[in-house]
């Protein structure tokens, strides 16, 4: 929740603790550990007028009009100075995607990574389409209970290995989001579960390429599929794993899918940078889903993590989501094919011991 502060303050004395601001974004908590100074209290103390009507931000909030007068420094004018401003004189959270579309990729369940990330970019403001993986009518609406709350203005069956399905997303775009993308999630990633313990020479060719084709091309493969849509400034992110760089037992023929992806990020970078699009990959801290449980030991490897990573924890699907909606908003306008690791620290450790 925020509360919003409007003060014309032009001709307004400006006296030593007193500051003064034309528009300004609070966060609710911080004004609540105030003694809510800045809500309802303080705002009525100053003559204030609520116009709780004036939706500014997706989620709920209460807007205070004030008239000249200057509100003295508090914590919660400390919080304001950490929002920016835009040059219209109003502000703006650091991280806005309002009226920005974004396609989010992925979804298997509530432990999905891709979920936390749909969620922070809904709660940044974007408007979110969801593709599911049409397997059975059970899982579509299972994905659709899911993502309800979210509201998707798009909703779409995704099976990148069939060409079909990747000319029937870009038809739906046209004619339900009026051709616009300006945001695209890829979360997709599959190998055969017998590929992912045991000896990694004996992975078959047909392992090999399932791997590779559902695990890194397929971020190619969406990205023709919405390249005619993305505006000017649109970002692609994507998710890739340690294993991609280091040797980490059991991932196998996953880690030589997810260094094909970070080397394919770093490639379409470089091919739609001139246009302004940007492309970068997160790489996660092991999490425990649907597609990580297929992988040999994931329990004890999240385990290792929160016993040697510098923040002796793991990562959550809302800290992926938080980085997420940094790197496809204009606050992260000057990052591109970049691998950015959430992971708790782990990346940086040479050897680790646990206490």
């Amino acid at each position: 929740m925020f509360c919003q502060l409007k003060m014309a303050c032009a001709h307004a004395p400006r006296q030593p603790q007193q500051l003064c601001f034309t528009s300004a974004l609070v966060p609710a908590q911080g004004a609540r550990s105030i003694g809510k100074a800045v809500c309802a209290q303080r705002a009525a103390a100053m003559g204030a007028k609520c116009a709780s009507s004036s939706l500014l931000l997706p989620n709920s909030h209460v807007a205070f009009q004030h008239g000249a007068k200057p509100l003295r420094r508090t914590r919660a004018i400390r919080a304001i100075r950490m929002m920016a401003t835009d040059e219209a004189g109003s502000a703006t959270p650091l991280i806005d995607l309002r009226g920005k579309k974004a396609l989010v990729t992925g979804i298997a369940n509530n432990k999905s990574i891709a979920w936390g990330i749909a969620q922070s970019l809904k709660q940044a403001g974007a408007e979110i389409g969801i593709s599911y993986l049409p397997m059975s009518d059970k899982v579509e609406s299972k994905i659709r209970s899911l993502t309800e709350p979210l509201a998707p203005t798009l909703f779409v069956p995704l099976d990148v290995q069939k060409p079909e399905d990747l000319e029937a997303l870009g038809k739906s775009i046209a004619s339900e989001w009026g051709g616009q993308v300006d945001i695209v999630v890829h979360c997709l990633a599959f190998a055969n579960r017998d590929d992912l313990t045991g000896s990694f020479m004996k992975t078959s060719v047909e392992g090999w390429n399932t791997a590779t084709t559902v695990s890194a091309h397929s971020l190619l493969s969406l990205t023709n599929a919405v390249r005619p849509y993305l505006t000017k400034s649109a970002s692609i992110v994507t998710l890739s794993y340690l294993g991609a760089v280091k040797v980490v037992p059991n991932y196998n023929v996953m880690g030589v899918a997810k260094a094909a992806l970070e080397a394919s990020t770093r490639y379409l970078a470089s091919e739609l940078g001139p246009d302004g699009i940007r492309v970068n990959a997160i790489s996660a801290g092991p999490i425990r889903t649907l597609a990580s449980s297929a992988i040999g030991g994931i329990m004890t490897m999240i385990k290792h993590v929160e016993s040697v990573s510098p923040l002796r924890r793991t990562v959550s699907q809302k800290q992926v989501g938080d980085t997420a909606a940094f790197l496809v908003s204009d606050a992260s306008a000057g990052i591109t094919g970049q691998v950015i690791y959430v992971d708790s620290g782990y990346e940086i450790m040479g050897v680790g011991f646990t206490e």
